[in-house]
């Protein structure tokens, strides 16, 4: 799980408790003017192949970072149904998929947000 922080520029995602070492990072920041789609994850949405660094339990959990041909994402979800989805046009990523606690109030802060910038 993960707390998100939206801030005039960018939007920092920390990463909480045993989850650090599961995703082998602590935060990622992206720039608000990078999102180009924020929405619920979908249930069944899978990471790219390369797993680079993280952890992977197929249908349990996936943190980290995760590679695809053309695309970065930082994956920390337990594919539970309360994951937001943040595609990217930035340098460092080109997706987030992320478990939050109230989904709904994540969602409708990320779209009120950015719809600002």
């Amino acid at each position: 799980m993960v707390e998100v922080e939206i801030n005039d520029d960018t939007v920092t995602v920390n990463v909480l408790g045993g989850h650090r070492l599961l995703a082998l990072r602590q935060q990622v920041v992206i720039d608000r003017a990078a999102i180009t789609e924020i929405v619920s994850a979908e249930v069944d949405l899978r990471p790219p192949w390369v797993r680079a660094p993280g952890t992977f339990i197929p249908g349990v959990i996936a943190a980290g970072v995760y590679r695809g041909k053309g695309r970065k994402e930082f994956w920390d979800t337990t594919f539970g149904g309360s994951a937001v989805r943040i595609d990217l046009d930035g340098p460092d990523f080109t997706r987030l998929v992320v478990d939050v606690d109230d989904l709904d109030a994540v969602l409708n802060a990320l779209a009120t947000e950015t719809a600002g910038v």
